[in-house]
């Protein structure tokens, strides 16, 4: 049976996912889809052990990567997809990738020690250790907090210190938008704005974004995922047709991270089909570079 569907954003262990980079590509072999695109969260640490259990069971693994940058008051995430594995190309891009990755770890190291000054039983070493491997990052603080019985719930804790206005709250230090765009491109991935609803901007705001990130290399806008609704979709595409811009989609799948959301289904209505994936191909070989 022809497999059709496809899921263009997923996430593993090498960042904040639960599911080994193998792991993803079996459930995704499991579940029958032709494709799937590893986009870890600043890193590129998952891709070779994806790319060699997709070859052992006839998935096609997309070499990807998510960076997060800042816009306003919240966030922009931008998806690179297709990125070489020539060590000489991926050079830039692996150096603004620890940068990040660098910055992360200082920034949870003086989260520690704001919650370590309010006189809390909290150590670095420790939220490492929950992490188990992964990415340290907030909700993992907040696990420890329930756990030592400073909070009742992770929200309490973000609301008490590690959410804007919190007793321990270190802001993230991230990149412009089109600084990621404009690295992403130059290594030769297709660059796409990753779930554009969800950005905290009114709808002029997002449009006058992705007009500035186009001519930085932006070439598609992630229209389909879990957590756009069908008029969400609508707009999206809207928003590519005025831009030129190609379509991409994907269940952002965390594993049991992100509970509720499916690889290649969502939150159950997803479906991003191979057709999706062989436009964002056409459009590469039309300039010359691999897919």
């Amino acid at each position: 049976m022809k497999k059709i569907f496809v899921d263009l954003h997923t996430h593993t262990k090498a960042s904040d996912g639960t599911d080994s980079p193998a792991g993803l590509v079996r459930r995704a072999a499991g579940l029958g889809l032709a494709a799937v695109a590893v986009t870890d969260h600043d890193t590129l640490a998952g891709l070779n052990e994806a790319e060699a259990a997709g070859r052992s069971l006839g998935v096609e693994v997309i070499r990807g990567c998510e960076i997060s940058t800042r816009f306003g008051r919240g966030e922009v995430h931008v998806l690179g997809l297709w990125l070489p594995r020539d060590p000489a190309r991926l050079g830039a891009v692996q150096a603004g990738l620890a940068a990040v990755r660098e910055r992360r770890v200082a920034r949870n190291r003086r989260i520690a020690d704001r919650l370590a000054a309010l006189g809390l039983p909290v150590t670095y070493e420790a939220v490492r250790e929950l992490a188990a491997g992964g990415v340290v990052g907030r909700p993992h603080f907040a696990a420890l907090l329930c756990r030592q019985g400073v909070t009742a719930t992770p929200r309490e804790a973000f609301e008490r210190y590690l959410g804007s206005g919190g007793a321990a709250y270190v802001p993230r230090e991230l990149p412009e938008p089109a600084a990621a765009v404009a690295l992403l491109a130059a290594a030769g991935a297709t660059v796409s704005l990753a779930h554009p609803r969800l950005i905290r901007c009114a709808p002029e705001e997002l449009d006058a974004l992705v007009a500035s990130l186009v001519p930085h290399g932006l070439n598609a806008i992630e229209a389909y995922h879990s957590e756009h609704s069908a008029a969400d979709e609508r707009a999206c595409v809207g928003l590519a047709q005025r831009h030129g811009l190609l379509l991409t989609g994907g269940s952002d799948y965390h594993g049991e991270a992100k509970p509720g959301v499916e690889l290649g289904r969502g939150k159950g209505g997803l479906r991003v089909t191979s057709a999706v994936l062989e436009r964002l191909k056409t459009d590469r070989r039309a300039r010359g570079l691999e897919c």
